[in-house]
């Protein structure tokens, strides 16, 4: 209840700032000090609800819905730390509290240079408005309490003491399917528990915790960097409206950019943390898969370094007089950036995306829907609208001479070139809306001839002129380069055995761009160092796409089964599996893999588990980076010699009543079994088994079996069937809630593989990256080249 009163009043404190400086700005006196001290109230009381949440988070008070839902008792301080992002309502809390603290920094910034203030945090704190109605009571409130609207809690989340209340059996359900137990808690249940004196965070002994892909290191990171990046592109798009309410156009470029370039220097780190957390944690061995969520943040980026381009131009026509060129362009670039952030929340969070994408959130209701379509599209409408109705005083008058081999026309061209990927990206990941989909070579094959033209435009525009450049004179600066491009281009073409047209031009177009950038820089270094920005920013983006060749066009990967102590031999490394360890309080297991190459020995650890969250198998990776390449290996499965962890065979998943033919062979899966005892042992947390019924038909003969999920000392077994009779063998692989997933094989074929597995066996599928560093690297040195660019940016911002 706290909580949502710091959120309302923030919300009240936001319309009065919002009110308080359109009026300062309309020349209303004595408002401006007002609009402050509402927008500082307003933070003030978002920093003390975010402060609220991080609290009852870390105290495990259950009450909260979203304390249930994201948290539990068995995760560490870093991870309930970042639970605070693990859902919708969290989520937007994040961005919330970013946003809002970026704008004290914003009304500080403005207040110093001329009369900016009041226009641009008019629109600033409109965003912040619209961002605690998010929050409200009426859509994603975090502090909503659990029984406000009625929800099933497992039996296992119940305090065992008070499972024997007389009340608590009319709230007692059993799934028919599963046979699990579940507690309905809603107002009236509460209302009986306080009437005996229970509190409902003493009655909810544990939450549902966070979903086992979010238990990864980088989930601590990578969000709130995300959401900065996010809430940065909120201040372009406020300088701009800002610009057309004021209908002055020339003031805005030069403070607008370092904010511009600060927002897309974060947001592309933030991106990219994402693809590294995916290929560290998902096991599939990339980290960009263009899956629509992944793609709906890197389309603002890309719009954003669009709009750096342009807004470049126009500050350096600037000096001519007038307002410069591009206005129109810049002023739309920056609030489609803008737009565009808030068109990726609509797809991630209003469940539009579901059923194609691994990241976006459940339907959230269509209220909600409403209210974030409603959120776009007012921004998007108050943008345009606004560019439309100040579209006569947008034309630069200013006398130009420019030719077509100028530096202008060329960042033009990159601009509208950079627009094209992002139409791509925005058009195939808005198909899911359409009932439509795409694959990842669309994306690949429409994106890479795009490339190619950006690395050659990127390299022939550092060589050309402002304004002009004889063709005589721009043949004679880029002849050497193009030269030692064409040399490096094919050595790597030779060394990599790339036999692909396209990638060969655009490893030729990358090495132009590092040659033309290396060779600037180089001169720079020596001189006046805060030039060195784009430079940096481009040599970053060259070497992140040579790696992406590299990795991508190069990567092998083959499946490898390791028997215990027996030594494997795969792209040069030989591999041994030596045992396993329980890790984590024996939840889940550790691999342990002897890796020698040449002279070198190394250990890696992948890791598996079966998750309490989704009750299915996690696989978690093992990566050894050496300088050239990574050795990726990804646990498949497990075979201990008798009873299968995991197995290999015919792999098949049947829902209750699913059937199944195998060699003329049908198998039905019956019914779950689940009896009272097992209920019992398992919210006591003792050992148990739960079974599953098939039955198995050929011939006219019908048998009935039962395979068996145990967990004992809280290692989990699953056990076997097998049939001389009907010549088949089913294991049992996994057992959820909804589904079982066996494995089908035939006598004879199992015999033999019994005479050949006399040891513990690992499955792993193993691959080689090479050259992935070199993504990471030049992402690294690309954010670099930003922030010195922000430094210089910045400077000039404070000049008259």
């Amino acid at each position: 209840m706290v909580g949502t009163i710091f959120l309302v009043i923030a919300l009240a404190f936001s319309i009065m700032a919002m009110v308080m400086y359109y009026l300062s700005f309309k020349g209303y006196r004595n408002t401006l000090n007002y609009a402050r001290i509402s927008y500082h109230g307003m933070v003030m009381f978002i920093i003390a609800a975010s402060t609220l949440l991080w609290y009852v988070l870390l105290t495990h008070q259950y009450q909260y819905n979203y304390v249930f839902s994201y948290s539990n008792n068995s995760l560490d301080t870093g991870f309930l730390l970042a639970s605070f992002w693990g859902g919708q309502e969290g989520s937007f809390m994040l961005w919330l509290l970013i946003t809002s603290i970026i704008g004290v920094i914003l009304q500080s910034y403005t207040s110093k240079r001329k009369e900016l203030e009041p226009q641009v945090m008019a629109v600033f704190t409109l965003a912040t408005t619209f961002l605690l109605v998010m929050v409200s009571p009426w859509f994603k409130n975090p502090f909503e309490f659990i029984w406000a609207t009625p929800m099933f809690l497992d039996i296992s989340s119940i305090n065992p003491l008070y499972l024997e209340l007389p009340f608590l059996q009319s709230f007692f359900f059993t799934d028919n399917n599963s046979g699990a137990g579940f507690i309905q808690m809603n107002s009236e249940l509460q209302g009986l528990l306080a009437g005996s004196g229970i509190s409902v965070s003493q009655f909810i002994a544990d939450g549902r915790g966070l979903n086992p892909q979010l238990l990864n290191f980088w989930m601590q990171i990578h969000p709130p960097i995300l959401f900065t990046g996010f809430s940065m592109a909120t201040v372009p798009f406020a300088f701009a409206l800002g610009a057309l309410m004021k209908n002055e156009y020339k003031e805005w470029v030069r403070q607008a950019f370092p904010w511009l370039l600060a927002g897309m220097g974060i947001l592309g780190l933030g991106i990219m943390l994402g693809g590294y957390w995916a290929y560290e944690m998902l096991g599939w061995g990339g980290y960009w898969a263009w899956d629509p969520v992944e793609n709906s943040s890197l389309i603002p980026w890309i719009v954003g370094l669009a709009g750096i381009h342009t807004l470049l131009v126009q500050r350096k026509s600037q000096s001519k007089g007038g307002i410069g060129k591009f206005a129109k362009t810049n002023l739309i670039l920056c609030i489609l950036t803008y737009v565009l952030v808030l068109y990726s929340t609509f797809l991630t969070r209003s469940g539009v995306l579901g059923d194609a994408s691994v990241h976006s959130f459940v339907d959230p209701g269509n209220i909600v829907y409403f209210f974030l379509l409603l959120f776009t599209g007012t921004f998007l409408i108050l943008g345009l609208g606004a560019i439309v109705y100040r579209w006569k005083w947008l034309t630069d008058n200013t006398q130009t001479e420019d030719g077509l081999l100028s530096r202008e026309l060329a960042l033009f061209t990159a601009a509208v070139v950079l627009l094209a990927s992002g139409l791509i990206i925005i058009v195939g990941t808005s198909a899911p809306i359409f009932g439509q989909s795409v694959d990842t070579f669309f994306y690949n094959e429409l994106n890479l001839p795009i490339a190619i033209i950006i690395g050659l435009l990127n390299g022939l525009s550092l060589l050309m002129k402002w304004r002009n450049t004889k063709t005589e004179d721009l043949l004679k600066k880029s002849l050497p380069s193009l030269g030692i491009s064409l040399l490096i281009a094919v050595l790597i073409i030779v060394l990599g055995g790339i036999d692909e047209i396209l990638i060969m031009l655009l490893v030729f177009s990358m090495a132009f761009s590092l040659v033309v950038n290396a060779e600037i820089a180089f001169k720079i270094i020596k001189g006046n160092k805060k030039m060195l920005g784009a430079y940096v920013a481009h040599i970053g983006i060259g070497l992140f796409i040579l790696g992406v060749i590299g990795s991508s066009v190069n990567s092998q990967q083959v499946d490898v089964d390791l028997v215990k102590n027996e030594t494997i031999s795969a792209f040069g490394y030989e591999m041994t599996f030596t045992g396993w360890k329980p890790i984590d309080n024996n939840t889940k297991y550790s691999f342990n893999i002897d890796i020698r190459k040449g002279d070198s020995e190394y250990q890696v650890n992948p890791v598996m588990y079966v998750s309490d969250f989704n009750n299915s198998l996690m696989r978690i990776p093992a990566i050894l980076t050496l300088p050239t390449q990574d050795f990726y290996i990804t646990p498949l499965g497990y075979d201990e010699g008798k009873n299968s962890f995991v197995n290999q065979g015919e792999s098949v998943v049947l829902e209750k009543g699913g059937r199944t033919d195998f060699n003329g062979i049908f198998i039905t899966f019956t019914k779950f079994h689940l009896s009272e005892e097992t209920m019992a042992a398992m919210q006591e947390g003792r050992d148990f088994q739960m079974g599953a019924i098939l039955t198995i038909e050929k011939d006219y003969k019908v048998e009935e079996i039962e395979l068996l999920r145990k967990q004992i000392s809280g290692k989990v077994e699953f056990t076997s069937f097998a049939s001389e009779e009907f010549d088949i063998k089913i294991k049992l692989i996994n057992l959820t809630a909804s589904n079982v997933e066996i494995a089908l094989s035939k006598i004879a074929e199992e015999i033999e593989e019994q005479i050949a597995q006399t040891q513990e066996v690992l499955y792993v599928s193993a691959s080689i990256k090479p050259f992935i560093s070199l993504v990471w690297i030049g992402v690294v040195v690309m954010v670099v080249g930003f922030f010195i660019s922000v430094m210089r940016r910045l400077k000039e911002s404070l000049s008259r």
